[in-house]
């Protein structure tokens, strides 16, 4: 009788664990804006000076998915160069005089072609590379991209040369003109950023 009880005891428990604990079916979608940010440097010091594009377009792949696969690989990023804005309205005029006007193209287009995602940590936010194709100056090249997501958003950060971009021109124009604030050094490595917001709808998965 008593071998009974427990098994009674037993079976209940784990149907209310069963009961209580469902399996999630989660439905992924890119929303709100895209923010590309970028980061150049100047000066022997190597100083940094920060900035984003005020018109970027966003074209995902897919509207909704299950994983980052689904709606990020594919996807397209239309950036209007002549947008740049550091805050500074003095340095975005020459940075469109003597750095992107001495580009061809009027936009920089960037697509997401993989994504790969590092072994997850439970707990900790969901982090791996995105690789990218880049095509600015009639030059395409495959950048790579570190990501993170955490609390629904998701940041990648990458390095992009100037000169892969045939863009050693551009980069002497520039550094003469602001050869003075730059004492004479314009660096060729600039830091480049993405960022999103990701809504993750989660609902009891259909048995």
């Amino acid at each position: 009788m008593y071998k009974i009880f427990l098994l009674l005891v037993l079976f209940g428990t784990l149907s209310y664990a069963t009961e209580t604990k469902p399996v999630m079916h989660c439905i992924l979608s890119q929303e709100g804006p895209v923010t590309i940010s970028w980061k150049a440097y100047k000066t022997p010091f190597k100083k940094g000076v920060g900035g984003t594009f005020d018109k970027v377009s966003y074209t995902a792949v897919k509207k909704e998915g299950i994983n980052f696969q689904e709606i990020l690989v594919g996807s397209v990023i239309t950036i209007d160069k002549k947008s740049v804005n550091s805050n500074n309205k003095g340095r975005d005029a020459k940075l469109v005089k003597f750095f992107f006007d001495m580009m061809e193209d009027a936009q920089i287009n960037a697509r997401i072609i993989s994504i790969k995602p590092d072994p997850r940590v439970k707990g900790k936010p969901k982090t791996g590379i995105l690789i990218t194709e880049i095509t600015m100056n009639k030059v395409l090249k495959v950048v790579p991209m570190h990501y993170r997501f955490d609390q629904g958003t998701l940041t990648a950060t990458g390095t992009i040369d100037i000169f892969d971009f045939k863009g050693s021109a551009a980069l002497q124009a520039l550094n003469i003109a602001c050869f003075e604030k730059h004492q004479g050094k314009t660096w060729n490595d600039v830091t480049i950023g993405f960022s999103t917001h990701i809504k993750a709808l989660c609902l009891p998965a259909k048995k």
